[in-house]
């Protein structure tokens, strides 16, 4: 039988349950406890109703909150792109190319240099608070190269994406139908089977709505969920699509008509917004506060990539959600942990209740606020994962 653990004496517990505490949508506990058996939560509480455990950890007055759920990411890659962000910061010109650079990095990289990058920044993330991530490919572009970096993928998450439509491979850039059906057909049975998910870049420069389309109902064909790049960079027709599909999200979202937005506001697919995008591109924000208002669920994710969004914290995506997103601290939050599980569609994670595997990140501070209030500070004390202390 398995040792049951109690935190006690948490000054603000973050349960994402509007049942508990406050009532709010964050179910804020105030002098609360949380107590672990194995890999779950058995009960969450005021700290004084604690039942008797095994073993207890003194929180000390500090917050806790479920430990964030980073739904959009992109780490199985090679390279750098230092020069590119440095000019784009300095104002030059640049001419590499972009996610170009990256294929040929990824192609040249062995499995053991992709599996090593991969794992150093889950690491950098499990440090910030992050203990479920999603990832994709998207750097091979070739039959071979899409399929293993999902199986490396696979041996540290089950929320592995296929994104052999990031953009259209550099061989078959004059040929892009010969590329869709490649996708769609020898690379699609190749990959299906390490991923859970499908995703595609639906863009101006990468794939159009007919293609997007395709894509990804070839992916629902043999077994994969969609979800959707979508209107980042312009308007066009991802949002719709993904409605249509009934995507698990819309990532991006920066572009967005009031038909799209309601259409996310009357569907069950996520708007997840990347604000290390812009941050990092000094692009547009994304109205978020557009979005909650008309009733749409927002999660809150890193995108971290080499090169338009190269950062693992989730907090300081919050902190700049917070800060130019529209979005009030408590909402920052919840579409960082509870949101995040939304866009995964999970209920097991990014919520402290009864049944939910006991994800806990232990803040240096005495409420979840300071994510906004002191950004930069790496306030994450301690990570349990799984009922495992892991930093």
């Amino acid at each position: 039988m398995s040792s049951s653990t109690a935190i006690t004496d948490i000054a603000a517990l973050v349960t994402n349950d509007p049942s508990l505490g406050d009532h709010s949508p964050l179910g804020l506990v105030r002098d609360a406890a949380v107590v672990i058996e194995g890999d779950r939560v058995v009960w969450t509480g005021e700290s004084s109703k604690a039942p008797a455990t095994d073993n207890r950890v003194d929180a000390a007055g500090r917050a806790v909150l479920p430990g964030f759920v980073d739904s959009h990411s992109h780490l199985l890659f090679a390279g750098d792109r230092t020069e590119e962000f440095n000019a784009r910061m300095s104002g030059r010109p640049y001419s590499a190319g972009g996610i170009r650079t990256t294929v040929a990095a990824t192609r040249a990289a062995s499995d053991t240099e992709l599996e090593a990058g991969l794992t150093r920044y889950l690491a950098e993330a499990l440090r910030q608070g992050t203990t479920t991530f999603e990832t994709k490919s998207g750097y091979g572009l070739t039959t071979a190269d899409e399929s293993r970096a999902l199986r490396v993928a696979a041996r540290h998450t089950d929320e592995v994406t296929f994104l052999g439509a990031h953009i259209v491979a550099p061989e078959l850039a004059d040929d892009p139908a010969a590329y869709v059906d490649l996708v769609t057909g020898e690379m699609l049975d190749a990959c299906a089977p390490h991923a859970r998910w499908i995703d595609v870049f639906c863009e101006k420069g990468a794939f159009d709505g007919d293609q997007a389309r395709a894509i990804l109902t070839a992916g629902k064909a043999k077994g994969l969920h969609p979800r959707i790049h979508a209107n980042q960079l312009s308007h066009g027709p991802g949002v719709q699509l993904a409605v249509e599909l009934d995507a698990a999200s819309a990532d991006h979202c920066t572009h967005l008509t009031d038909a799209d937005v309601d259409a996310l506001a009357h569907s069950r697919t996520v708007a997840t917004m990347l604000p290390g995008a812009e941050f990092s591109t000094r692009a547009p924000w994304p109205d978020a506060r557009r979005l909650i208002d008309a009733g749409a669920t927002v999660a809150l994710s890193t995108d971290c990539n080499p090169g338009s969004s190269f950062t693992s914290s989730v907090p300081f995506c919050i902190a700049l959600a917070v800060r130019d997103m529209g979005m009030t601290p408590d909402e920052a939050v919840w579409s960082a942990t509870a949101g995040g599980a939304a866009a995964l569609r999970r209920e097991d994670v990014g919520r402290l209740t009864p049944g939910a595997y006991a994800d806990l990140t232990l803040l240096d501070a005495p409420s979840h606020v300071h994510l906004a209030y002191r950004p930069g500070v790496p306030l994450v004390a301690g990570v349990w994962r799984r009922g495992v202390r892991a930093h």
